[in-house]
């Protein structure tokens, strides 16, 4: 049933603010313990004192590593869990490079496991240390992406095998309530371009807990063929969100709504066709009934949007783009659509940055999608970052997950240096790492994303990946829940 503006303009006038700052997330600053601006201008420490100040938030502040790895707030650890080039998998082969996105599940015996994605686009030559091509594993054999499964034993040690091989572009992903990864392939190169031999784009499931259920990889094609970054999948409802990060038209935020009786579990995505169920785009309107047509339009924190989805007419691209198919006025477009993060009762989704391609500039958004609702929420607005060269100011999240202690834990993806750094339930923001390995060189410094936050499941160690070369790092550190 649609969404009418009328019932949304009516909804509004009732719940007014408390719609605006309902979730855990708050609003975000660019600077550590500033809030958001309520427009894209980088909000000042005046602002921040009249919003309650920024007493007790946070760990403090961070200390430069004399290994020059990662910096972290006095009394913080890390550890090297994986590191391209020097760690091996199991079978004898390099740790593939480029990790990206990550999540955490209970393992047997009180180990946890980590399904780690590998961002390598195009022919295997092209890389040093694509993912090995193990047997019975392989989607493609002329790509060098896919993911690994990485075991963290309780007395310390680590083991590393192949889920998935001969994917493209593994970008962010996201974790199933059964227990399994969602891997998404940020490249959508048909078989013959780029030297692949299938087309891609596509989602796939690795299951870290039983190897041979990887066994003859299937992409899920119901879930469309365009440059995926996230998944997220509504335990209640059962629909699944998806984030394309793609530019010339903007992407889009996906719905797929599984077909009528379907039941979630191991293995029922395999048995699925490939049309199964509805794959839909949004198309936004505000409390005025006015369609909108690119996020970046909200300049204010707590700008609530009514949604309606619309079906994709062809969610294969056989011959036009999904993003494409769609006339002006049918959707919502946002720049740079990227890590998502299901809690609180519905999705948060980020809008890495919005530039010259956008109607309106900024240097990050999240928003959170409540589908009870219908509703998408401004939660983070953040203004462009004048000089990211200079350590202090946040600008580009990617991926993003919803802290234990509160708030939201976020990896940068900007210009210049780069942090973990969260955000309070009250909107606070705070630096929890920054990365100090310099990759290029002392006159012109270069510092990698960070890819792939994420908590283990008893909330005591943060996982987070360094993109470049490729580094696995587990946090550890006097965690403690964030004051208001």
């Amino acid at each position: 049933m649609s969404l009418t503006r009328r019932d949304f303009a009516r909804n509004s006038a009732i719940t007014g603010a408390g719609v605006a700052l309902a979730g855990s997330a708050g609003v975000l600053g660019t600077a550590p313990n500033a809030l958001a601006s309520t427009d894209t201008e980088i909000a000042s420490d005046k602002s921040a004192d009249a919003h309650g100040g920024g007493a007790g938030v946070g760990y403090g502040p961070l200390i430069p590593d004399p290994k020059g790895i990662l910096a972290l707030p006095a009394g913080f650890k890390y550890r090297v869990i994986t590191y391209s080039g020097k760690t091996k998998l199991e079978s004898g082969e390099f740790t593939p490079s480029n990790h990206d996105g990550t999540a955490t599940f209970d393992g047997p015996r009180g180990t946890t496991l980590l399904v780690n994605n590998h961002e390598l686009k195009g022919p295997r030559a092209n890389w040093k240390y694509p993912v090995p091509l193990t047997e019975g594993l392989v989607y493609d054999p002329a790509a060098s992406g896919g993911c690994t499964v990485v075991e963290v034993r309780p007395d310390g040690q680590v083991a590393e095998w192949v889920g998935i091989a001969g994917t493209s572009t593994n970008c962010a992903g996201g974790s199933t309530p059964w227990g399994t990864w969602l891997t998404c392939e940020e490249n959508s190169d048909r078989a013959g371009t780029n030297g692949m031999t299938k087309d891609h784009g596509y989602v796939f499931e690795v299951d870290p807990s039983d190897r041979r259920a990887n066994k003859n990889p299937k992409p899920l094609k119901f879930f469309g063929r365009y440059d995926h970054e996230a998944v997220v999948i509504d335990p209640k409802r059962g629909h699944a969100y998806l984030t394309e990060d793609a530019a010339d038209p903007n992407g889009l935020l996906f719905r797929w709504t599984p077909p009528k009786g379907f039941e979630y579990g191991r293995g029922k995505f395999r048995k699925l066709a490939d049309d199964a169920g509805v794959l839909q785009a949004p198309k936004c309107f505000d409390s005025g009934g006015k369609f909108v047509d690119d996020l970046s339009r909200a300049t204010k924190i707590g700008t609530v949007y009514g949604v309606d989805w619309v079906d994709a007419p062809d969610r294969d691209a056989k011959t036009t783009p999904v993003r494409k198919q769609f006339a002006a006025g049918e959707i919502t477009r946002a720049r740079k659509l990227e890590g998502m993060w299901w809690g609180d009762g519905g999705t948060y989704i980020v809008s890495s940055y919005a530039r010259d391609e956008s109607p309106v500039q900024h240097d990050g958004q999240v928003w959170f999608y409540d589908p009870k609702r219908r509703t998408l929420t401004l939660k983070v607005l953040l203004g462009v970052n004048p000089d990211p060269s200079k350590d202090g100011a946040f600008d580009g999240p990617d991926n993003i997950t919803v802290s234990p202690y509160g708030g939201l834990v976020i990896a940068e993806d900007g210009e210049g240096i780069q942090h973990l750094f969260g955000a309070t339930d009250s909107g606070r923001t705070y630096p929890i790492a920054r990365n100090d390995l310099n990759i290029g060189t002392a006159q012109e410094p270069e510092y990698s994303e960070f890819t792939g936050v994420t908590f283990s499941c008893d909330g005591r160690t943060l996982y987070a990946n360094i993109q470049t070369p490729g580094i696995m790092l587990a946090i550890t550190g006097p965690w403690k829940r964030q004051r208001r």
